[in-house]
């Protein structure tokens, strides 16, 4: 990408009504190989559970599919619940998969469920748990992936010694400042949870400590994008993920929906005021529109790079939004903004 702007891909795998998760996986795929010669850093999968629509539960084995579909992307998390899993188990997957795909694997962190409560107790998860355990299991963690200790009992293999890059995930403050104690590069989703997305960055910038994983504050915000051929045609594309969160709010299905002109959206006035909430850092239109959005959220957070996330229903639309995006984001000379990263 030279002096552009760094971009990347978080994909959640979704599904069409009735559609087999195979054909949902097999588009993402796809996806990562065009990326991948679009100039993209990264291609990242997320973690959910129990959700009809979304076919992203088993994170790893995912990267795995895509990490051999690929050549030279980075492939990585976005990321693996850690609570909702022994350490251990996910330092040896990770450890594996680095193994097999040496230099392309990142890992990031999350402390959400990623799923309801009753799906948390299928997890083995204690009910009980509000994230407050995160820094425990990120610690031991981080030791699996790390150079072996002095009377280490307990060891990663393969995954001991691998320094898998690891990121923090965040849609508020506590993993923002964990982030900037540990030195370790943050991630933020602003694609569903914009409200708290500046504080959270300038949490991180002023906690942040520098080590020998990150001599700078590294931060990663996640965005909505769709880009279309007009700003008329992106925002009616841009139905489809209204219409997911939309159906999220209502208890329903979240399989992609065919796109509506907005004034068929059928909707009471607080599930659009929650709709709009949900993303309103979406950046949505033509090139021109989407390019002024972008070198806006770049100077206002003074992110190092943007992981995109695009769902449209057809295939075509979201290659060519992803392919626009890289086109864009080539343009955007990121020295006319505050960037600090490494």
């Amino acid at each position: 990408m030279g002096k552009g702007l760094a971009i990347s891909v978080l994909d959640l795998v979704g599904m069409r009504a009735n559609e087999p998760a195979g054909s949902a996986i097999a588009r993402s795929v796809d996806l990562a190989q065009h990326v991948e010669q679009w100039g993209y850093k990264r291609y990242w999968l997320a973690e959910h559970h129990s959700i009809s629509g979304l076919a992203c539960s088993a994170t790893a084995v995912l990267i795995g599919h895509v990490a051999a579909a690929t050549k030279t992307i980075r492939v990585g998390s976005g990321g693996v619940m850690l609570p909702n899993h022994a350490p251990l188990v996910v330092a040896e997957q990770f450890g594996t998969l680095e193994a097999i795909y040496p230099g392309r694997i990142d890992l990031g962190l999350g402390r959400a469920p990623g799923g309801d409560f009753q799906t948390m107790r299928a997890l083995r998860r204690d009910l009980q748990q509000g994230g407050e355990d995160f820094p425990a299991l990120l610690d031991e963690l981080r030791t699996y992936l790390g150079p072996e200790k002095p009377g280490q009992v307990v060891k990663a293999i393969p995954g001991q010694g691998s320094n898998v890059p690891i990121t923090l995930l965040g849609s508020s403050g506590f993993s923002a400042q964990l982030a900037g104690r540990l030195g370790l590069p943050f991630a933020f989703a602003a694609h569903f949870a914009p409200e708290s997305l500046y504080a959270a960055a300038q949490l991180y910038r002023k906690h942040f400590q520098p080590n020998e994983v990150l001599r700078a504050p590294y931060l990663t915000v996640a965005v909505q994008v769709i880009i279309a051929e007009t700003d008329a045609t992106a925002r009616r594309l841009f139905t489809t993920p209204q219409q997911r969160f939309l159906r999220l709010i209502r208890n329903q299905p979240v399989e992609l929906l065919p796109p509506v002109n907005s004034m068929e959206l059928l909707w009471e006035d607080w599930e659009r005021a929650a709709v709009d909430s949900k993303l309103s850092a979406a950046i949505v239109g033509a090139n021109a529109t989407v390019k002024a959005g972008l070198e806006k959220l770049v100077d206002d957070t003074e992110a190092d790079e943007i992981i995109v996330v695009t769902d449209t229903y057809e295939h075509e639309d979201r290659l060519e939004s992803y392919r626009r995006v890289a086109k864009v984001a080539s343009t955007i000379d990121t020295k006319l903004t505050a960037k600090v990263g490494a």
